[in-house]
């Protein structure tokens, strides 16, 4: 038994193992987290995108369907 003990101590083949499995979870928590920024800038820019439309629309409403000096 106290052979056995020294072995399963001294034996370092599992440890690669256990390596890759906490690269693969930094990783993905890296991954995580560019999502959610990427998510948010993708949102924000869509809405402004939207605001800018809604803004030239309500612009051009008030102005002559013939008028050209709308900038929109």
């Amino acid at each position: 038994m106290k052979t056995f003990l020294k072995t399963f101590i001294a034996d370092e083949s599992g440890a690669s193992a256990a390596e890759y499995a906490l690269i693969i979870a930094i990783v993905g928590v890296g991954i995580g987290a560019a999502a959610l920024i990427l998510g948010n800038n993708v949102t924000n820019a869509i809405g402004g995108a939207a605001n800018e439309v809604l803004a030239c629309n309500n612009s051009t409403n008030t102005a002559t369907s013939w008028s050209t000096s709308s900038t929109c």
